[in-house]
């Protein structure tokens, strides 16, 4: 089934609703102050009790040039000097949270996001790492996943052999679309030779895995055009695709008030880009992950879900989910055990936090029995697109279809719009109910109400 995709162009027109991507249940927007760095602490000392192994995720916020799309926490500067401060204080925390650290607990997945990382120079890239395996316990083996965020115009061989020296085996190049209207339009241009150059760094180095970002529905995009980005792409071969839907919220994200309304593309052409992309895509042997993620068939993501091992979490969909995660840097966020925390997302109180040796949690939440029940079924349901209650009844004490009565007439008419099926022993998504997963998911949503789906983008 999970190699089937149906475009139903009725169900997604009533089913494309906005809600999470549910990298987390609950998601970030339930968390609250009352969570800070005293809950951190406590959690990572139950971590280091199990010494269960971690994933880092580093944030780098800087960047020299505004893309008008991004809702990412960024600092736009050409001053490349204003990393100094902060890489001191990144340093610092790395210090604070290595002291709750087992030696044994093995850094699995490395991440480095932003922003764009590759801002820093390569001395500073070169500290950067030196301090973290100075106090965590990173792989030289290669065998853990140690990836970054690329701007092809912030990079070049040079920096390509650099972080392949340093460790990085998988890159994630950001691209959006090729066509210059377009990336005039978004203030973001890039050639196509600029991200060709990279994806070749990258395969004669040896790096394990290339990703490619592209985000339909920018102003002046048309299915033609875009289909022409996405051809081009194919011929680069990526490991995986990216395909975000462009969520225009400019009173959230300011930059996006720079985007003329009146180019944006209709409802009907966006779906008919992102129709055509799966059409593309899937011929060119790509299989549909999920949540808008595409994969070769030997890449570690398809062969996970095939295996039903495929994890999600703040990484996106990772088979390292059996990992604490811990968030580094301004706006990072930490998954350990039942706790989610996140550090201030401003760079000055960041900055000022650390400096003064308290870490810089700021807000979070601590999952209770309900949140679990529910993370651990919709978690099922975005990863495998199927879910067996019996194992949900054996591991958490349940009747299933009691403990989702008021879901289940929602859940009845699902299945007789053919989203799902659904009988006694669980729920099948259909082929064409793979792209709407995340209204499926939503059903089971304790905190989803209509002001909440204000704060999230559209489904397709």
């Amino acid at each position: 089934m999970l190699d089937d995709l149906r475009w139903d162009s009725e169900l997604i027109r009533r089913y494309d609703l906005t809600g999470p991507r549910y990298t987390s249940y609950p998601t970030a927007v339930q968390f609250h102050t009352q969570v800070g760095a005293f809950d951190l602490l406590h959690a990572m000392r139950e971590s280091r009790k199990a010494v269960r192994p971690l994933s880092l995720y580093v944030h780098v916020p800087f960047c020299a040039n505004i893309c008008y799309y991004c809702a990412c926490n960024k600092v736009i500067t050409k001053d490349r000097s204003r990393a100094h401060v902060y890489l001191q204080r990144l340093e610092q925390e790395i210090q604070m949270i290595a002291r709750h650290v087992d030696g044994r607990q093995v850094v699995e997945q490395l991440h480095f996001g932003g922003g764009t990382p590759t801002f820093l120079s390569h001395v500073e890239l070169r500290q950067l790492m030196a301090h973290l395996r100075q106090h965590f316990t990173l792989l030289d083996d290669h065998s853990g996943d140690y990836g970054i965020e690329i701007d092809p115009r912030e990079a070049d061989w040079s920096t390509m052999g650099l972080l392949r020296e340093l460790g990085f085996n998988r890159v994630s190049l950001g691209v959006q679309d090729l066509d210059p209207l377009v990336q005039r339009a978004i203030n973001r241009l890039q050639s196509l030779e600029e991200t060709r150059a990279i994806v070749e760094a990258a395969r004669t180095l040896q790096f394990r895995s290339v990703n490619i970002d592209l985000i339909y529905g920018l102003p002046l995009q048309t299915p033609e055009g875009f289909a022409r980005t996405v051809d081009e792409v194919i011929a680069l071969q990526p490991d995986r695709l990216s395909v975000f839907n462009y969520a225009h919220l400019p009173e959230r994200f300011m930059p996006q008030r720079r985007i003329d309304t009146a180019q944006l593309p209709s409802a009907e052409h966006k779906l008919q880009i992102l129709q055509r992309t799966i059409e593309q895509l899937t011929q060119a042997g790509y299989r549909y992950i999920g949540m808008d993620h595409f994969a070769l068939p030997d890449d570690d993501l398809a062969i996970a879900q095939e295996e039903g091992t495929l994890q999600r979490n703040f990484q996106g969909y990772t088979t390292h989910g059996h990992c604490d995660l811990i968030g580094l840097g301004v706006s990072a966020i930490s998954q350990i055990g039942d706790l989610y925390a996140q550090n201030s997302n401003d760079l000055n109180e960041y900055q000022n936090l650390i400096a003064s040796d308290q870490l810089a949690t700021k807000r979070g939440l601590i999952c209770n029995d309900d949140d679990r029940i529910r993370r651990a079924v919709i978690q099922q349901l975005i990863c495998h697109c199927s879910l067996d209650f019996a194992p949900i009844n054996d591991e958490f004490g349940i009747d299933f279809r009691g403990y989702f009565s008021e879901s289940w007439p929602r859940l009845l008419q699902m299945a007789k719009d053919g989203l799902i099926h659904l009988d006694s022993n669980g729920i099948r998504v259909t082929p064409a109910g793979r792209l709407l997963v995340r209204s499926i998911c939503m059903v089971f949503d304790a905190y989803m109400s209509v002001q909440n789906r204000q704060r999230f983008s559209r489904v397709i």
